[in-house]
């Protein structure tokens, strides 16, 4: 089963317009199989969003009842 560890944040992503490193991202979403994260550069003020998406095989369904 493949988790998000939401301790571990990615660091020094380089930005999609300028390239200058952003320290840390702004927001971390997990979802069923993927998260994102969005990244804001104070360098040139531009925004963007990262997707990791997980291998099918390796995410567990929630369950629907307890």
């Amino acid at each position: 089963m493949a988790r998000a560890n939401l301790g571990y944040l990615p660091r020094g992503n380089p930005c999609a317009q300028c390239g200058k490193p952003i320290s840390s991202p702004d927001w971390v979403e997990q979802g069923q199989g993927r998260i994102s994260y969005l990244w804001s550069c104070r360098a040139c003020d531009y925004r963007f969003e990262a997707v990791a998406i997980f291998d099918e095989r390796q995410v567990e369904a929630e369950p629907l009842a307890a």
